[in-house]
């Protein structure tokens, strides 16, 4: 038997022992069948060949003999208790297998069988009535409606389909999405040290099993496909953790579902997606997404040959013109950069090559004629040298000389064994886009950890994935409850709450009728702003005037409000210098699964006709705050152009901070708002906001 002295680690934050799923000393297969159209025959073929290292029980309720092994009819013909558990009966026997497998000691159970959550509300109940019996006693469910668990480094084969060993770690919660990541990571030549079929994600989730892979020393990468995430912060503080240990984590993920959204009372809210919201985890925790699964393959290939590293200055090789500049098109499309060499690269590329190449970046050797294959490897050496070079990508015929005759294709040879020898002397992500890859010369390159590509734009774009990771930041557990909970989503609440963190508001008055907003006014002083309260976006529906500098022009406004409107009160603030100052949106909407999702953009009127915004998991410090606002396609306005002085940055990061801060520790808000944020040269003052509970459709405007 293996030894399993050791504690499989689970998601830290959870606690939960893993060990009986991945190392388990005893294994029944609960429906096992000689049928080979069934689960329960697939899985019991797969399970019989770890037979050596562990028992294997088959159990059908007929006693047959299946795939020439005797069947027990029952558990409890069992001569003693087993840890693990394969569940492959039909639905309508699932729970009573379940109550089985706990009373034969099952600490760990695969739920193979479908028709639960995944069929409606009657199946949701079923299921959540299992998962509260399972976490009863102590033990653990994966599925239902998953395809198994493999686990190569405890020889453990519990899947339909076998898989090659290596070093990556797959957790997928569709069957299908697993089949096709798997096959194409394994065309790479890679393999795996588990596979997890999440199913249901009815007890352990996506956190739970990528936290049990942070310690696993058979994993050094983990590649994972999830639709649902149930307990997004959990996901978030697991993938941290892996990324932290040294483990990229590898994201394909459906766009995420937009229900959230659909009653959405803010712009906040009818500007955020799932798939905005995802990436901005994704962000939190510096995991890589990718859009396809052959994207994720490629970026896993990448990842596990040169690690997490700097990519975006890319180093471009070619042998013709062509392909140099079209593979500086597609890198540059890609948001990377092909920058110009530093004065002495170019220098020595010029003692390398003739005077026809191109020696800048892209590096054309065009015109070496015979000596162009040998030429490849100083060239490569002079590029990687570069500090100012981060990555890079050769692409052309390389791959293909051999086909001119046997002298140039020992050439090809030598020239990519030395390449090889390069690339391992300075680590740097080196991709290679051949015509060839079946040649010799690409096999040699392959084996050194070269991704090859048929397709240039395919190279530029795993690239672009590995670039697009950022600083992981260690979010803090979210309150389910705050200590002053809001009483009321009214204006005065909303305001005090929004000053109590830090917020600067202009001067205002809360008032009734003409005579007390003219008495505010006096005291404020014109120009003012006349606000209608209870209503949601009152610019649109005309509940705001500006700039109102008369008695007149007040008690005109307010009456007007008063006949269309019927607001209940009005609000008299003093009219702020829009003329140096640029408006922001800084919005917090709680995302089901992730919770507080705060949002910054282009604010006022412009919110939505441009959609320029930017989105991270709140709460934000200010120096985290900051650098999402300059992130902003329209950041360079807040530097200052045309003569408009710079905006004061720091300022504003201060208050994007404060307003998300009290969206976290208060649970009870749904959506919160502050647009526009004015930030001039000399602060930042909040213009208008709105807050919106949760379940209540309340909410405050100001």
């Amino acid at each position: 038997m293996l030894d399993r002295s050791s504690k499989i680690s689970s998601n830290r934050g959870v606690g939960r022992d893993l060990t009986p799923l991945f190392a388990p000393d005893s294994v029944a297969i609960l429906g096992a069948s000689s049928d080979a159209t069934k689960w329960g025959n697939w899985i019991s073929a797969q399970a019989l060949r770890m037979s050596d290292s562990r028992k294997v029980h088959l159990i059908n309720r007929n006693g047959e003999t299946i795939l020439g092994q005797p069947a027990l009819k029952s558990l409890a013909e069992l001569d003693g208790p087993v840890d693990l558990v394969v569940v492959t009966v039909p639905a309508r026997g699932f729970e009573a297998a379940i109550e089985d497998s706990l009373a034969a000691g099952a600490r760990a159970i695969i739920g193979v069988t479908a028709g639960f959550a995944e069929l409606g509300m009657d199946g949701r109940a079923v299921q959540e009535r299992i998962v509260r019996r399972v976490r009863s006693a102590g033990a653990v469910l994966l599925g239902p409606n998953c395809l198994g668990v493999l686990d190569t480094s405890t020889s453990l084969t519990l899947t339909s389909n076998p898989l090659p060993p290596g070093r990556i770690a797959l957790i997928s919660q569709s069957g299908n999405m697993a089949l096709e990541m798997s096959g194409l990571l394994k065309a790479r030549g890679h393999g795996f040290s588990r596979f997890v079929s999440l199913g249901n994600q009815a007890d352990l989730n996506a956190a739970d099993v990528i936290g049990a892979c942070v310690d696993h020393p058979d994993t050094d990468l983990i590649a994972l496909f999830c639709e649902d995430f149930v307990d997004g912060r959990s996901f978030v503080d697991a993938a941290t953790a892996a990324a932290e240990a040294g483990k990229p984590v590898l994201l394909l993920a459906v766009g995420g579902s937009e229900a959230s959204i659909r009653g959405a009372q803010s712009h906040t809210g009818s500007l955020t997606s799932g798939s905005l919201v995802v990436d901005a985890a994704c962000r939190a925790a510096g995991i890589y997404r990718a859009a396809s699964p052959r994207q994720l393959a490629d970026a896993a290939a990448t990842l596990l040959s040169f690690g997490p590293r700097a990519v975006h200055r890319v180093g471009v090789i070619a042998d013709g013109g062509g392909s140099a500049g079209m593979a500086s098109d597609v890198v540059e499309s890609a948001g990377l950069s092909v920058p110009k060499f530093a004065d002495d690269v170019s220098d020595t590329l010029r003692t390398i090559l003739p005077p026809s190449a191109g020696v800048t970046n892209p590096v054309d050797l065009i015109g070496s004629g015979e000596e162009g294959v040998a030429a490849f490897v100083p060239v490569l050496e002079a590029v990687l040298a570069s500090p100012e070079i981060d990555s890079a990508l050769i692409t052309g015929f390389f791959g293909g000389y051999e086909e001119y005759g046997e002298q140039l294709g020992r050439a090809e040879i030598e020239a990519a064994t030395s390449m090889a020898r390069i690339i391992r002397k300075y680590g740097k992500p080196v991709l290679m886009h051949t015509m060839r890859p079946n040649s010799n010369a690409s096999k040699i390159m392959e084996s050194a950890g070269v991704p090859l590509f048929l397709a240039v734009d395919d190279a530029a774009t795993t690239l672009s994935l590995l670039d697009r990771t950022s600083a992981r930041r260690r979010l803090p557990s979210l309150p389910t409850m705050s200590a002053n909970p809001i009483e009321s989503a009214d204006y005065w609440h909303a305001r005090e709450l929004l000053r109590g963190a830090g917020l600067t508001f202009p001067e205002s008055r809360l008032v009734q009728d003409a005579a007390e907003a003219k008495k505010a006014a006096a005291a404020i002083g014109y120009p003012v702003v006349l606000k209608a309260m209870g209503l949601l976006h009152k610019s649109d529906l005309g509940g705001v005037a500006l700039g109102l500098s008369t008695d007149g022009e007040l008690t005109q406004a307010l009456s007007r409000m008063t006949d269309s409107l019927s607001p209940p009160s009005f609000s008299v603030e003093a009219m702020a210098d829009l003329r140096e100052g640029i408006e922001i949106i800084v919005g917090v909407q709680r995302d089901p699964r992730f919770g507080p999702v705060a949002m910054v953009g282009l604010g006022g009127i412009y919110t939505e006709v441009l959609a320029d915004v930017a989105f991270a998991l709140a709460p934000l410090d200010a120096d985290s705050a900051r650098n999402l606002l300059e992130g902003l396609r329209a950041s360079a306005l807040l530097r200052g152009v045309r003569g408009k002085p710079a905006v004061d940055l720091n300022a504003a990061g201060a208050a994007i901070a404060a307003i998300t801060q009290v969206a976290v520790l208060q649970p009870e808000i749904n959506e919160l708002e502050v647009n526009p944020l004015l930030v001039t040269p000399k602060g930042a003052i909040a213009l208008d906001a709105r807050i919106v509970l949760r379940g209540s459709g309340n909410e405050s405007d100001c």
